[in-house]
């Protein structure tokens, strides 16, 4: 079997100026596409339109790993892992929610259940549907944003921290009132969701029900006041049921 002939390298002044503008693409796949070129005597546009595509393609999937990268999703969820048939969320629901049209108009989502009904894992999925559609996305539980917002209190550049959060199409905050919040932490979340209104997606999940957030907000007029931006353009859903990581380990017993 004869062995494959190598691509002869680019010249120098070439490899130069694709290096200089940052072609990786074209620089690594030339050769080869030149060879080919040759020897199925290709059109000029012919070469010149597969070296784009494979620029354009290389460039598409660093962009998407570098978004996901920034997303700091915790773990890894997809939607086809989503078992809808055990889940409260309504098929119509879901139907559009898969559809991201909900960023692209800045609108809010709150899954509001217990523990296991899906919600982590329906705004990690969707999130990386997101990442994947070319959105900007960045995943927070509420105590993590808290915290990040905290440590810019230091410097005094909280504004401009929540101005780069808003940066995202998709800010997604897991795990709202898993902790009471004093008055400092409720007005940071405040902020973030009053600088996100109208204009960014936000994405919360909370065990507890709209009308148990002063259990963990400390004064009625900033819970009032973060639920009214919250709400307002928002896809409200209730989850219910039974654990559904309870539910498996039981049935692996």
């Amino acid at each position: 079997m004869t062995a494959r002939k190598q691509a002869p390298p680019l010249t120098a002044d070439l490899e130069a100026a694709l290096r200089r503008l940052r072609l990786a693409a074209v620089r690594k796949n030339a050769p080869e596409v030149l060879a080919t070129a040759r020897s199925q005597r290709w059109a000029p546009e012919d070469v010149l339109r597969t070296l784009i595509e494979l620029e354009i393609t290389a460039r598409d999937a660093s962009n998407a790993r570098n978004r996901l990268a920034a997303a700091r999703f915790p773990v890894t969820k997809t939607l086809d892992e989503f078992a809808l048939a055990e889940s409260s969320i309504p098929r119509a629901s879901y139907d559009h929610l898969v559809t991201l049209e909900w960023i692209h108009r800045a609108e809010n989502l709150c899954l509001v259940g217990p523990a296991g009904t899906g919600k982590t894992h329906m705004l990690i999925a969707l999130g990386h549907a997101a990442v994947n559609a070319g959105h900007r996305v960045r995943y927070f539980t509420a105590i993590d944003l808290i915290e990040h917002c905290y440590r810019a209190t230091a410097d005094n550049t909280v504004g401009k921290t929540i101005e780069q959060l808003c940066r995202n199409d998709l800010i997604i905050i897991d795990e709202v009132g898993f902790a009471p919040l004093d008055h400092t932490s409720a007005q940071l979340l405040f902020r973030v969701v009053a600088a996100a209104y109208e204009r960014r997606s936000l994405a919360i999940s909370s065990h507890h029900p709209f009308e148990h957030w002063g259990r963990f907000l400390p004064d009625q007029a900033t819970g009032t006041s973060l639920l009214d931006r919250l709400c307002h353009h928002a896809h409200i859903i209730t989850t219910n049921g039974e654990s559904y990581r309870l539910r498996h380990r039981q049935g692996a017993a």
